[in-house]
């Protein structure tokens, strides 16, 4: 039976809410306010003549339930079931509206006890050789045996074995460094010889393809064969930008890659993505590579991520996209500020989409994105409490906001967000 601990019931609610015609070129921009120092906000007044609708903190009800949906099937042990509804939402490449893919969300569910119960012991820096660290590992290993020839419960376990990989390097502190760096290499290791044996199956599946990109993320590996890699699988799934912008980390010095590749592969995957996202493949590839890497913001070409990020709204312009880039604009990316002129200046001409992004398509809050783009969109970041991580991203967005209009509301202006656009009233 699977371990169920009282902080795995918790866990769902880290990743809830957290997935042409050719515009004008960008040629001038509009540069973007000063991002305010954390610790001094804006004055209460310029928030308070904002009125904007809020999406729940709880985030999108379908990727919940599918979610809840992986957990109970593996709490059930309900194999059989689990890796039928895995490959349905992996063939039928069903996604919730934030877009996410169903056969995603279904198989965190299902590892969610195991990989949070494991983060519990590492936080309370259990004994290296603790059962609290092996247990759910151990019966997910049983499981593997016992259903060897099917791949999605391969793929399952081998994941299980990659976030709890990760798990093992975000809780290494200087004294466990070493110690912690060797067992998040042999969860890898371990990963890596459970999806070897299902390379070949994985050629046409989505979600088998992912869980083998996912090897690379922790293990440097050669620039071609990664590129390759997500290549493939951003073929496979065009319309999913995750894949997008982890090849563009991945193709960071710091990881398998150089400045050179990354402009390469950011070029190949508009060009191939182009009839889903116009240009928009060369802005999701840059996308977190120049908010972690400041030569590759200085290196980034401004004129095309524009146009891309033009062509990003107009593939989808959903609320939930709108809040992801608007986020993006005004909160992770001017956080490099200061540090380097020739890189400023780049982070400012994009940072500038942020005007027309809230004028003209915001018309509800997303807290959760929000609060996740000031967290740098870190996946490893450790949240205790949702409705606070909430809270926070809903107060640093409304103060993005504001900045955003600050002049007509220092003029005595009220501007309210609607469906059908922005409504200014005298304060």
């Amino acid at each position: 039976m699977l371990t169920q601990s009282r902080q795995a019931r918790d866990f769902l609610s880290r990743f809830s809410g957290l997935t042409s015609s050719w515009p004008r070129p960008a040629a001038f921009w509009k540069p973007v306010p000063a991002p305010v120092p954390a610790d001094q906000p804006l004055p209460r007044h310029l928030e308070d003549s904002l009125s904007i609708p809020i999406r729940s903190a709880q985030g999108d009800p379908e990727c919940i339930d599918a979610q809840d949906c992986g957990q109970f099937l593996a709490r059930q042990e309900l194999w059989s079931d689990l890796s039928s509804q895995i490959r349905e939402a992996d063939e039928t490449r069903a996604t919730a509206p934030c877009g996410l893919p169903l056969a995603d969300l279904i198989a965190y569910g299902a590892r969610a006890d195991v990989v949070t119960a494991t983060e519990h012991a590492l936080s309370e820096d259990q004994n290296a050789r603790s059962r609290a660290l092996i247990r759910g590992l151990m019966a997910f290993e049983a499981l593997r045996a016992e259903n060897r020839h099917d791949p999605y419960l391969t793929a399952l376990v081998a994941l299980a074995h990659i976030d709890i990989g990760w798990a093992w390097r975000s809780a290494a502190s200087e004294k466990t460094l070493q110690s912690s760096q060797r067992r998040c290499a042999a969860h890898f290791d371990r990963a890596a010889a459970l999806l070897d044996p299902i390379a070949e199956a994985s050629r046409h599946s989505a979600f088998l393809l992912a869980a083998q990109c996912a090897l690379h993320a922790g293990r440097k590996g050669g620039t071609m064969q990664v590129a390759d890699a997500y290549s493939a699988l951003i073929d496979l799934a065009p319309d999913n930008h995750r894949h997008m912008r982890t090849l563009g980390t991945q193709m960071l010095p710091r990881a398998s890659g150089s400045y050179e590749a990354l402009e390469l592969e950011a070029r190949r995957t508009a060009a191939r993505t182009e009839a889903t996202w116009g240009a928009g493949g060369y802005t999701w590839v840059y996308f977190d590579a120049i908010t972690i890497d400041d030569q590759a913001c200085a290196r980034v070409d401004t004129r095309f991520f524009l146009d891309g990020l033009r062509d990003i709204v107009q593939a989808n312009p959903s609320q939930e996209m709108i809040n992801l880039l608007a986020a993006y604009c005004t909160i992770a990316l001017p956080k490099g500020l200061g540090r380097d002129l020739q890189v400023d200046v780049p982070r400012l001409k994009i940072a500038g989409a942020a005007d027309w992004l809230i004028r003209s398509h915001l018309s509800e809050l997303h807290p959760l994105i929000w609060a996740h783009a000031a967290e740098g969109f870190d996946n490893s970041a450790r949240i205790r409490c949702v409705s606070r991580f909430a809270a926070r991203g809903h107060a640093g967005a409304l103060q993005a906001i504001a900045a955003q209009f600050r002049d007509e509301i220092q003029s005595g202006q009220r501007i309210a967000f609607t469906k059908q656009g922005l409504q200014f009233s005298p304060a």
